[in-house]
C-alpha cells in the first residue's frame, strides 16, 4: 500500500510533541470526511451512476418491445342508418429485433467500456481531492507555525525597540538606532498580518474541502511506498495512473463505435406479431343481426434492406474512425502528461527534502550567529543593525524550514497520486465500507422493467454555511 494512516504511525509522527487535545483532527479523519461528504466527489459518483445507465439504454434497442393502443370513437353526425356510431378499437403489437448489422452489439460494448473509463475518472477525481485535502491540511499546519514564528519575532523586536529607546535616553545609542529598530518592528507586524491572512485563507480552504473547521491538527504520518527513483515511479504510473487508464479505455470504446458505425449499410431483420379487437358497442345496425365484435391477429418477419442512403453510412463510419484516431492521439498525450507529472513530482519531492536539510542547517547557524552578535554587541563590537539583521536571518531560515517541510510532504503525496497510489483503497481509511462504483453497475445493467425507478435524489455532502468565519489567530500566540 502506498500510504497507511494507522494510529501507530500517527503516534510515531507526533512523538516529542505536546499532548493533543481530544478535539484534535488528524489527517486520516480529514481524508475520511472528504471521502464521505465532499460535494465534488459525491457529484462525480452520481455522474458515474448516470453513465452506468448507458448500458441498459444501449441494450434496450435489441430487446423485444410491446405496445398497446386503445381508441374510442363516437360519431356525432353524418352516420348512416346502418353504420356504427360508437367504435372501440384495441390492439397490441410485439416486435423482436433479430439482426441489426452489429450496431446494437457494438453500442453495448462501447457503453460498457466507457463505464470502465468513467470508473477510472472517478478514481482520478478521488485522488485529486485527496491531494487537495493533504495540501490544505499541511497549509494550515505550516501557516500556524509561521504565524507563531512571526508573532514571536514581533515580541522580540518590541523588546528591542524599548531597549534601544532606553539606551538612547542615556546616550548609549543614536536616534538612527531607534529608527532602525522601529522600522524592523513595523515590517515584522505587517509580515505577521500577512501570515495571519494566509492562515485564515488556508483554514477556509480546508473547510471547503473537508466540510468542517480544522481543530488542533496533528502532524501527518510519514509517507510510505515512495519510489527509489524516477524510473520506478514512471513504471508504476504507466500501469496504475487513473487518467491514463481512462484514456486507454476510451480508445477501446471508440473502436467499438467504429465497428458499429457501418451498420447502416446492412439489413435489419425483426419478427413482429399483433392482435386487434374492434367492438361497435351495439351500434352497428342493419336488417339482420350483425356481429358487433371483430378480432384479428398477425405474425410475420420484416427485413429492411438499405439500397441507397445518400452516403450517410460511409460518412458515419469515417466520422467514427476519425474520432477513434483522436482518442488514440489523446491516449499518447495523456501518457506524456503522466510521465512529465511523475518526473516533475519526483524532482520536487527530492528537492524539497534537500531544502529541509539545508534549511535546518541554516536555522542552527542563524541561531548561533544571533547569539554571537548579541554577545558582541554587549561589548560594543556589533551595532543594533547587526542584531536586527541576525534576527531577520533566523526568522527567514525558520520560515523556510517550515515551508520546505510542507512542500516535501505535499510533493511526496502528489507523487503517489500521479503513480495511482493515493486513493481510498491505498490509505486504509476508517470511514466504513469504501464506495465501489461497480456495485451500482451490477445493480442496473440487467434491469428491463420500465417502471423500475430509484428514489428521488438526496444530498449526501455537508454544507459549510454554519461554520464560523476563520481568522489568523493561533491559540497560545499573542
Amino acid at each position: 500500500m502506498a500510504l497507511r494512516l494507522r494510529p501507530a504511525l500517527l503516534a510515531a509522527a507526533a512523538a516529542g510533541t505536546l499532548a493533543v487535545p481530544a478535539t484534535a483532527d488528524d489527517l486520516r479523519e480529514a481524508l475520511t470526511l472528504a471521502y464521505n461528504t465532499n460535494p465534488s466527489l459525491q457529484a462525480a459518483r452520481a455522474s458515474q451512476r448516470a453513465l452506468d445507465e448507458s448500458v441498459p439504454i444501449a441494450r434496450a434497442a435489441g430487446l423485444p418491445s410491446l405496445s398497446g393502443t386503445a381508441t374510442y370513437t363516437h360519431v356525432t353526425s353524418g352516420a348512416s342508418l346502418t353504420g356504427p356510431d360508437k367504435i372501440l378499437t384495441l390492439s397490441a403489437d410485439l416486435g423482436v429485433p433479430i439482426y441489426a448489422g452489429g450496431a446494437i452489439k457494438n453500442q453495448v460494448r462501447a457503453a460498457e467500456t466507457r463505464i470502465k473509463a468513467g470508473q477510472a475518472d472517478l478514481r482520478g477525481t478521488e485522488s485529486g481531492i485527496f491531494s487537495a485535502v493533504v495540501a490544505a491540511y499541511l497549509d494550515v499546519i505550516a501557516n500556524e507555525a509561521i504565524v507563531g514564528l512571526r508573532a514571536k519575532n514581533v515580541q522580540v523586536l518590541g523588546v528591542n525597540v524599548q531597549s534601544t529607546r532606553d539606551r538612547f535616553e542615556i546616550g548609549d545609542l543614536t536616534r538612527t538606532d531607534v529608527a532602525q529598530s522601529q522600522s524592523r518592528l513595523a515590517i515584522a507586524r505587517s509580515g505577521l498580518e500577512s501570515a495571519e491572512a494566509s492562515l485564515a485563507g488556508s483554514r477556509e480552504r480546508y473547510i471547503q474541502l473537508v466540510g468542517k473547521a480544522p481543530e488542533n491538527l496533528q502532524p501527518p504520518p510519514p509517507l510510505t511506498g515512495l519510489p527509489a527513483n524516477a524510473e520506478d515511479a514512471v513504471a508504476i504510473a504507466l500501469e496504475n495512473n487513473p487518467d491514463l487508464i481512462a484514456a486507454r479505455t476510451r480508445s477501446k470504446a471508440a473502436g467499438y463505435d467504429s465497428a458499429g458505425a457501418g451498420a447502416g449499410r446492412l439489413p435489419r431483420v425483426s419478427v413482429f406479431a399483433g392482435a386487434d379487437r374492434t367492438d361497435y358497442l351495439g351500434s352497428l345496425g342493419g336488417g339482420a343481426p350483425l356481429n358487433q365484435v371483430s378480432t384479428g391477429s398477425q405474425v410475420g418477419v420484416r427485413a429492411s434492406i438499405p439500397i441507397f442512403s445518400g452516403g450517410l453510412p460511409a460518412a458515419q463510419q469515417r466520422q467514427a474512425r476519425a474520432r477513434e484516431s483522436a482518442t488514440l492521439e489523446n491516449e499518447i498525450a495523456t501518457e506524456r502528461e503522466v510521465i512529465a507529472t511523475v518526473r516533475s513530482a519526483y524532482t520536487q519531492w527530492q528537492a524539497a527534502n534537500a531544502v529541509i536539510v539545508s534549511s535546518q542547517t541554516a536555522v542552527d547557524a542563524a541561531a548561533l550567529s544571533l547569539e554571537g552578535v548579541r554577545a558582541e554587541n554587549s561589548v560594543g563590537n556589533r551595532t543594533i543593525l547587526d542584531i536586527l539583521n541576525a534576527e531577520q536571518e533566523l526568522l527567514n531560515a525558520q520560515v523556510q524550514l517550515v515551508t520546505s517541510r510542507r512542500n516535501a510532504y505535499v510533493a511526496g503525496f502528489n507523487l503517489l497520486s500521479a503513480m495511482g497510489k493515493a486513493e481510498a483503497r491505498d490509505l486504509g481509511l476508517d470511514g466504513g465500507a469504501l464506495y465501489d462504483p461497480q456495485d451500482n453497475y451490477r445493480r442496473v445493467h440487467g434491469k428491463v422493467f420500465d417502471w423500475d425507478l430509484d428514489p428521488a435524489p438526496t444530498v449526501k455532502s455537508t454544507r459549510t454555511v454554519d461554520t464560523k468565519v476563520q481568522d489568523g489567530s493561533v491559540p497560545g500566540v499573542k
